[in-house]
């Protein structure tokens, strides 16, 4: 299975996930076969790449953070509360925040389940749910934090609703600013840093949330050098809860496709986090996160640093920057299924993972 962006799809190619729409309708189920017509429907719509069967036998059986359908239903969820507070519809405000909060505790079941699981594939979003998705990946990704930080349930649910619910204040924010395709003004994003307030002002006012969890939601643009919105907070005074948001956010932010630009791949957005250790982010937390997030997810090409490429079907917890490689051959190579375990063979110790391959594929 590799992963594959939507210039590189082809007819032919088999999907080897599901695709959903952005009202998480299935587009497209496993095991579809892309035609020219579908490809571009799924342009049109907003997808960022796909899954593709790759017919070899050293294929993985990859899972998200959460299984699919709990991703799902929790981003409908978190949909319907965001839009029946914008329209001011206590009845489906009310139905959704008590769908959110069970399905928060299948998250935590599902995540606590194994501890020692990885971030493992790269997380497909469409542009036009890009907040209710945005919400929900960093909601697993904070948990999964929180469970590695030795968190008890009730911290981590409240932790996991502070995350879900931490660009809530977004409702608040003009339309105009907030859908904006191009960089923002200085007033435009004066503007948009004040959302982190209201969504905590309008949580606090419904008091149906531990405080916690509002705090969280106040304090996520907090940075650990004390120079972030919307009180510029210095580290110690800063909750747990607020710094674990913080990561979450941005490498998930960093990691999806925008409107305006292109996604950065996971281990560029790794490197950016890393390097703002002790500026923007609480280092000790910060170690944890790292271990939990794969630079390389499954199914990504990458380039080898003795001039070939290979797709990853295997991470190592304790080795992440030296995944199991499957070798793409080269025109007219007859080798075939030739797989380099970085981590394991001593035989491979010069050769390294130099990025991300972004070469338009002409086979």
């Amino acid at each position: 299975m590799r992963y594959i962006q939507p210039s590189n799809l082809k007819a032919g190619m088999v999907l080897a996930k599901n695709l959903y729409g952005s009202r998480s309708e299935l587009l497209l189920s496993a095991g579809s076969f892309l035609t020219d017509s579908l490809i571009n429907k799924l342009e049109v719509a907003g997808c960022d790449g796909a899954y593709i069967v790759d017919n070899s036998p050293d294929e993985p059986n990859v899972k998200g953070i959460i299984s699919t359908k709990l991703k799902e239903n929790t981003v409908k969820a978190v949909r319907s509360f965001f839009q029946g507070i914008d329209r001011g519809d206590s009845l489906v405000t009310s139905y959704s925040f008590s769908t959110m909060k069970h399905l928060l505790d299948d998250i935590i079941d599902e995540i606590s389940t194994d501890k020692n699981a990885m971030v493992n594939m790269v997380d497909l979003k469409v542009f036009d749910d890009y907040t209710y998705y945005h919400c929900v990946s960093v909601a697993a990704l904070a948990i999964m934090v929180g469970v590695s930080a030795g968190m008890n349930r009730n911290g981590l649910y409240k932790l996991g609703m502070g995350a879900l619910l931490h660009d809530l204040g977004k409702i608040f924010i003009p339309k105009e600013i907030l859908n904006k395709d191009g960089p923002l003004t200085y007033d435009e994003y004066e503007q948009m840093k004040k959302h982190s307030q209201f969504g905590s002002d309008y949580l606090k006012r419904q008091n149906a949330l531990p405080l916690e969890s509002i705090i969280a939601v106040l304090t996520h643009h907090e940075r650990y050098d004390s120079k972030g919105y919307p009180l510029g907070l210095p580290a110690a005074k800063q909750t747990i809860e607020g710094k674990i948001i913080a990561i979450c956010d941005n490498y998930d932010a960093m990691t999806s496709d925008r409107p305006y630009r292109t996604a950065f791949s996971p281990s560029e957005a790794m490197e950016h986090i890393m390097g703002n250790a002790g500026i923007m982010f609480d280092p000790k937390i910060l170690e944890l996160f790292i271990k939990k997030i794969v630079p390389y997810p499954v199914g990504t090409i990458v380039d080898l640093s003795n001039g070939v490429k290979g797709i990853v079907i295997e991470n190592f917890p304790d080795s992440y920057m030296r995944p199991k490689v499957k070798l793409i051959p080269k025109l007219g190579d007859p080798i075939e299924n030739v797989v380099y375990d970085l981590c394991n063979d001593p035989t491979l110790l010069n050769v390294t993972v130099v990025g991300i391959n972004r070469n338009k594929e002409t086979k």
